[in-house]
């Protein structure tokens, strides 16, 4: 693992469209861990790698099997990942 995710959370959003995809958290932390960073572009993925290795927040974007958008953030100093929809940011 290239960073420690802290204390893992999820908004009532994240967990209603997880639930309704019949899918878990985990499958996306974990992805995210891998520090594969889904639907992301290239500028973006790029700044993931600057940020682990100079402690800035970490963004990866995901789709369930229902096609609804998730984010995974983990913040900088590595406190929390959070997974939320991308309206409740």
């Amino acid at each position: 693992m290239r960073f420690q995710p802290g204390y893992l959370t999820a908004t009532p959003g994240a967990l209603e469209a997880l639930e309704d995809a019949k899918q878990s958290p985990m499958e996306f932390v974990q992805r995210h861990l891998a520090c594969d960073w889904g639907e992301v572009c290239d500028e973006d993925k790029a700044e993931n790698e600057l940020s682990i290795k100079e402690g800035f927040r970490i963004l990866s974007a995901y789709r369930t099997n229902k096609g609804v958008r998730l984010w995974i953030i983990t913040e900088a100093d590595r406190s929390s990942t959070t997974i939320l929809l991308p309206e409740e940011y």
